[in-house]
């Protein structure tokens, strides 16, 4: 028999709580109580509790800060969270500090009973684990790793595809096989994330997402091997005989409903793909079906999908939209009604079953050459406008399905009309060649690299630079860089050849000579011209001071 700890702020939750479950049915043979963090510390210190079912927001210490002191304290103790708030910080703590289970208020008795029974059943197990020798131990604890390694060797053919290797194999590596057993292979892939989390963050979501398939198996007990895959996939291999069609149709309800989790909880979209039913030396060959499946699979991303069942593309599904009207509304500048009228396209394609990776991939490369063709005659520079990290990651995305496309189309043509709107007031264009001119004057600059700073064509940008100042670049480069010559000449002791150095000329005899043309003077003799004026100046204050 075992002991359970209930702890919540709210006497009457507590109450229900320990009232209103069958403990005993369970093999609970105590029931503990505490109304905050500091008295269920006392109970754990002087009572031999095995299960701990705690509310979160709790004051005087939340159950967060509890559970971390039961794992150093107690770490044996199976942790049942409640709270009011589905929020996903709250579960990934749970997640990372080793929580059993996370569960909603209010807690249906019946749900609470069985997350109860299964953490008795996990206690039981590692109970009996206890009992075995070292080596009993180490096998048990790691076999699940041995046999996920075996399966990974199917599948990348390290192992051949052959019935006598695979048996074989796992003789070798004392792995339970049989070349009878059959095998129902559930593919299940990430395909996005709805919102922004870090890697660190993805990997816990990933594990979290892990445990929530075997959950979806439970029915499944003992006949189910997960194999955790790269690039955010997890292949299931389940108990061949269970592949008639009631199965089948049982097996997507209960992935309809993990894809649904999956959506609420861990914010990410997830489509399934189920297999048909083959010995060991044909998995490999069924998965590799399954991830052209996933691979060709562009128009759901939250979708269950079963081998064999695959709706046939329609005929047309070759035929790509006329893009000239669109690029004469570019030019226009509709940025929006090309938008809409794209996603329309795209999104009638999902719906005819029209849309096949082929025709995506042919429809975005086509809008691409379009739509950057309409920046060139713009003067726009494509690869410096979309060169960012976000722009190179969201283009890296947008063949791989309808919804990652019209994400890449939406940035796009966000991107292109801000910019446009910024080239329409030219003057603030202008004003950003020349600061930036301003602060790298005394380096080599070419027409190339300041058009670059403002994402246009070198000519374009020319034209416009000339119809707002009425000089070129390079005219204005010049006075800018002897204007600030002139300055330190007439106002410093610095040596000429430091003062071309200064403004960017490393050839002095080149530095004089336009200087020269540009004042009419040399360096010299414009120094010596402001010493002479200086002096003069200086003697006429004084004369002017005298006779007052």
């Amino acid at each position: 028999m075992h002991q359970l700890l209930i702890v919540d702020d709210e006497a009457i939750a507590v109450e229900s709580l320990k009232t209103g479950v069958n403990w005993s049915g369970l093999g609970i043979a105590r029931v503990f109580t505490a109304y905050n963090a500091q008295q269920a510390q006392e109970v754990i210190r002087y009572e031999a509790v095995d299960i701990l079912v705690c509310d979160i927001e709790m004051p005087q210490g939340s159950g967060l800060d509890l559970l971390k002191w039961v794992r150093e304290n107690n770490p044996a103790i199976e942790v049942v969270f409640l709270t009011c708030h589905a929020d996903f910080q709250y579960a990934k703590q749970a997640i990372q500090l080793g929580s059993f289970d996370y569960l909603l208020k209010p807690v249906p008795f019946v749900e609470l009973e069985e997350v109860v029974r299964k953490a008795i059943g996990k206690i039981e197990q590692e109970s009996k684990l206890n009992e075995f020798s070292r080596y009993g131990k180490y096998w048990v604890q790691h076999q699940p790793l041995l046999v996920e390694r075996f399966w990974l060797d199917i599948l990348n053919q390290s192992i051949p595809s052959h019935a006598l290797a695979i048996r074989k194999t796992a003789e070798e590596r004392n792995i339970p096989y049989s070349d009878e057993m059959t095998f129902l292979p559930l593919l299940i892939q990430v395909r996005s994330w709805n919102k922004r989390i870090t890697l660190r963050d993805e990997k816990i979501v990933e594990y979290a997402i892990r445990k929530s398939a075997e959950e979806i198996m439970q029915d499944r007990q003992g006949h189910c091997i997960l194999i955790s895959l790269e690039q955010g996939r997890l292949l299931v291999l389940l108990n061949g005989e269970d592949a008639s069609t009631p199965d089948i149709q049982k097996l997507k309800s209960r992935c309809e409903t993990y894809i649904d989790a999956c959506k609420r909880y861990f914010y990410a979209s997830v489509s399934c793909y189920i297999g048909k039913s083959g010995h060991g030396d044909e998995i490999a060959s069924i998965y590799q079906q399954l991830c052209k499946m996933n691979d060709n699979n562009v128009a759901y991303d939250q979708d269950v999908l079963v081998m064999g069942e695959e709706a046939a593309a329609s005929a047309n599904s070759h035929l790509l939209p006329d893009m000239s009207i669109w690029a004469v509304l570019l030019k226009e500048g509709a940025y929006g009604q090309v938008l809409d009228a794209a996603k329309a396209y795209i999104e009638s394609k999902v719906q005819d079953n029209q849309l096949t990776s082929s025709l995506l991939n042919q429809f975005i490369q086509d809008f691409q050459q379009m739509f950057y063709y309409v920046l060139h005659i713009k003067g726009i520079q494509a690869h410096r406008l979309f060169g960012d990290s976000e722009s190179l990651e969201l283009h890296s995305r947008s063949a791989r399905s309808a919804a990652h496309s019209i994400g890449w189309l939406e940035h796009l043509m966000r991107k292109a009309a801000d910019f446009a709107t910024a080239v329409e007031h030219s003057s603030s264009v202008v004003e950003k060649v020349k600061e930036y001119i301003r602060q790298h004057l005394a380096k080599e600059l070419s027409r190339e690299d300041i058009a670059g700073q403002v994402y246009l064509n070198p000519d374009y940008l020319t034209r416009i630079f000339k119809k707002e100042t009425g000089m070129s670049i390079s005219d204005y480069i010049l006075q800018q860089r002897l204007s600030i010559a002139a300055n330190l000449l007439a106002n410093t002791s610095l040596s000429v050849s430091l003062i071309a150095a200064e403004i960017g000329y490393v050839n002095f005899s080149h530095f004089s000579r336009m200087f020269k043309k540009y004042y009419d003077k040399s360096p010299l003799e414009y120094r010596q011209g402001c010493s002479i004026r200086e002096v003069s100046e200086r003697e006429s204050r004084k004369s002017d001071s005298g006779k007052s």
